[in-house]
């Protein structure tokens, strides 16, 4: 009894790291086992079990971004004038269904250093105000609702200055051949992350709404 106890024990942990898409192979040779000593009723209700994480591993697949197509661009508006920034560096790794398109995953994390404005002294002064030398920032997705093929509504945090808040966005997918596209528009302050407003020379202020628009390219795998 105890060796059985064991046995299921083992493919229970499996099937429930399975719910949380964590890759685990199921211990096979526990389940034809524990089928020769289980009535038929156990044994169609384990077959069943393990037909249904099946279903699951085909259906979860990783997003190969590709950077070349890709584009993270944050929006800003000072006096008198906007500007954007563009992410040049970063790392990502996206997970999600391929049927549904419902994302699972989504990790960002990038070098301040390698946004550029389009003015280097403007970049230099933006990681000054960031405390200098290499600051950090990322993105780690939480959960979605109301998805649909289409698009659907996201929720993740964001980490800027060493302070990590919540933030919910509208997000778009579009599919074209084997390419998959995922669209979205974050809205931000600065200010959130404890960083100070910006001012030059008494007269130029940025804005500390800012936003960061996100296209992100690639084929699932």
């Amino acid at each position: 009894m105890s060796w059985m106890f064991w046995q299921k024990s083992r493919i229970c942990e499996a099937l429930y790291d399975k719910k949380f898409l964590i890759m685990r192979v199921v211990d096979w040779g526990a389940l034809t086992a524990i089928l020769g000593h289980l009535d038929m009723k156990n044994g169609i209700i384990i077959t069943l079990c393990g037909a249904f994480c099946a279903i699951t591993l085909a259906h979860a697949a990783t997003l190969e971004v590709d950077k070349e197509r890709s584009r993270i661009q944050v929006d800003a508006k000072a006096t008198g004038h906007t500007f954007a920034g563009d992410l040049g560096k970063y790392t990502i790794k996206a997970e999600g269904d391929a049927a549904s398109h419902k994302p699972s995953a989504l990790d960002l994390a990038w070098d301040f250093n390698d946004l550029k404005t389009g003015d280097e002294k403007r970049d230099k002064e933006m990681v000054k105000w960031l405390g200098g030398g290499k600051p950090q920032g990322s993105f780690k997705f939480v959960k979605s609702w109301d998805e649909k093929p289409e698009g659907g509504m996201a929720q993740g945090t964001l980490t800027i200055n060493g302070f990590s808040k919540s933030v919910s966005f509208p997000y778009t997918v579009k599919v074209d051949g084997e390419w998959v596209s995922l669209d979205g528009k974050v809205s931000m302050d600065y200010q959130d992350f404890k960083l100070p407003i910006i001012r030059a020379m008494a007269v130029m202020t940025v804005d500390p709404k800012l936003v960061i628009r996100f296209h992100v390219v690639g084929k699932t795998r």
